[in-house]
């Protein structure tokens, strides 16, 4: 008694298609070039979706502008400091302008900055809207909000200076005089947003969009398990092929072939009804 494996509508095997699975996982640069000209449509459908869909969310944002001031961080040093050698100064407030970045960045600025200037802004979304950098080995430190309002993020910008001080003359970190923080570089108006930005996360979204949908492209082929060539065929049946049934169109309803159709089928009709097989009309 034997069995045999159940084939599917194309008349192969789960083995056949099993190696034929195998022979797919190696494609070669003409085998991709296919799947990527047939995939076409496709990869730019999903890339098209995916780069409106990203521009639209950009612009139905509400869009932030942001101001940056720099800002000079200076100690107060008593009469013994003035024999200490400029270069001992120096490392001495890049390490202070270290520390007061920190400070900048801090919820208790934050507090201090919304009271002077008298606005209705939480400490929490003030602080993530703050933002405080050194200047590599120095001891300046750029100061940079975000706010829907141009005005307020520069009116915040310069204002962060000046209560910044008052917030570590109760700390101890180090220093033999008191600090202050001067405004080398005020902020001024921003006149375009920082953000959203429309043009530029359009294109991220279609280079991301296009690997995307070329990455289904290979995963539909990866998937298609039927037989492209006569060649593949052989390959997996092991049987040569003898003949290809070409594939015919058949003309529309209301082409001119068509229109002639009837009339050839009745002409032929009144010939095999009027004459016999042996040339003698058939009798009635």
């Amino acid at each position: 008694m034997s069995f045999r494996d159940a084939s599917d509508e194309f008349g192969r095997t789960s083995e056949d298609r099993y190696a034929l699975s195998e022979d797919r996982n190696g494609l070669s640069l003409k085998d991709a070039a296919r799947v990527l000209r047939q995939r076409l449509p496709v990869i730019l459908l999903v890339a098209t979706l995916l780069t409106g869909l990203v521009v639209a969310f950009n612009l139905l944002q509400t869009p932030m502008y942001e101001a940056s001031s720099k800002v000079l961080i200076v100690e107060e040093r008593g009469k013994d400091a003035a024999d200490q050698p400029l270069s001992s100064q120096v490392d001495g407030l890049d390490q202070l302008a270290l520390v007061m970045t920190e400070v900048v960045d801090s919820r208790r600025v934050a507090e201090a900055t919304v009271k002077k200037l008298g606005l209705d802004i939480p400490p929490g979304e003030f602080v993530k809207n703050l933002s405080a950098e050194q200047v590599t080995e120095t001891p300046f430190i750029n100061i940079k909000y975000k706010d829907t309002n141009p005005k307020t993020a520069k009116l915040i910008a310069n204002t962060i200076p000046e209560v910044l001080p008052d917030q570590v003359a109760d700390v101890n970190i180090g220093t033999t005089g008191p600090i202050t923080a001067k405004v080398f570089d005020p902020a001024v108006t921003p006149s375009n947003p920082a953000s959203p930005n429309p043009l530029r996360n359009g294109f991220v979204a279609l280079v991301f969009g296009l690997m995307l949908g070329v990455g289904i492209a290979f995963l539909l082929d990866h998937l298609d398990d039927s037989w492209r060539s006569p060649a593949e065929v052989e390959q997996i049946s092991g049987v040569p092929t003898y003949a290809l049934i070409p594939q015919h169109k058949f003309p529309p309803a209301d082409g001119p072939f068509a229109a002639r159709s009837p009339s050839s089928r009745r002409s032929l009709r009144s010939l095999s009804a009027s004459e016999a097989p042996n040339g003698n009309r058939e009798k009635h």
